[in-house]
């Protein structure tokens, strides 16, 4: 546990609560640390109760005392929320946003000489499950890096790449459990349809893709590898594999990816 750094957060939205319950859960650092900022008093309350933290209308209070400032707001309101922090700001806190389109220049403009980081975290943040891509400003040291990944790591797993790679980051790991959630949808019908009663279905898929994952995860082998491990020549698994080929769901996943990293790039655009 770290009992030297104290984080604030603006906004307590889903995000930012699955970011605190990492962090409370995994004792990463004390629930008391965290201070959180929501325009929602009801919101506020709810977060104090359930985890332990503290959490008001307005960031006053906390901002002189904090160590790491997390901006976890929607794209329409960083300006104002950045406007209302940078002056009561510690001088030497770090800066780490999550708001989806916000470049790393823009937050160096907001917060002058303050260490920034981008990041791009998923939703499965909120099972512990996440994956979470961040990118360091032009102050951000090791040491900075390191209380990121400590940050954002209780949640998940991390990796540190170039601010220029965010976009296709958003493409695949932001987008991706939308793509897998849809594949879950798809092997449930098809279960179904194959005889299965839709609980026993909703189990096995989401089940398998989980499994599947966690093999790819720990496996030295590719993907590929992985699947021609439990392909037989002639068997039910190739059978399956021909209708999807023919059907270019490896096509379709590949533009997909590229279609939401190509979104991305628009909205930072602006």
């Amino acid at each position: 546990m770290r009992d030297d750094i104290k984080v604030g957060i603006i906004g307590g939205g889903a995000m930012a609560e699955a970011l605190i319950a990492g962090l409370v859960e995994c004792g990463t650092i004390p629930a008391s640390h965290i201070s959180v900022s929501d325009h929602k008093a009801m919101r506020c309350d709810k977060l104090t109760r359930k985890y332990g933290v503290h959490a008001q209308v307005g960031a006053e209070s906390f901002l002189p005392r904090i160590s790491v400032l997390i901006l976890a707001v929607k794209p329409a309101a960083a300006a104002a929320a950045i406007r209302e922090t940078r002056e009561l700001l510690r001088a030497d806190a770090a800066v780490l946003s999550i708001v989806a389109g916000l470049p790393i220049a823009a937050l160096e403009e907001g917060y002058p000489n303050h260490p920034v980081v981008r990041a791009m975290p998923n939703t499965p943040l909120a099972v512990g499950a996440g994956m979470s891509a961040y990118a360091c400003g032009t102050y951000a040291d090791d040491d900075v890096s390191a209380i990121v990944e400590l940050l954002l790591g209780a949640s998940g797993r991390t990796v540190r790449v170039h601010e220029s790679d965010l976009d296709a980051v958003t493409g695949l790991s932001g987008s991706g459990p939308a793509y897998a959630f849809l594949m879950i949808e798809a092997l449930i019908e098809g279960g179904v349809a194959a005889g299965l009663k839709r609980e026993t279905a909703s189990l096995l898929a989401a089940q398998t893709i989980l499994g599947a994952a966690q093999m790819a995860l720990a496996s030295a082998h590719s993907p590929a590898d992985l699947r021609a491990a439990v392909t037989s020549p002639a068997g039910t698994t190739a059978a399956g594999l021909r209708v999807l080929e023919r059907a270019g769901v490896r096509s379709s996943l590949i533009e997909a990816v590229l279609a939401a990293a190509e979104r991305s790039k628009e909205l930072g655009r602006g």
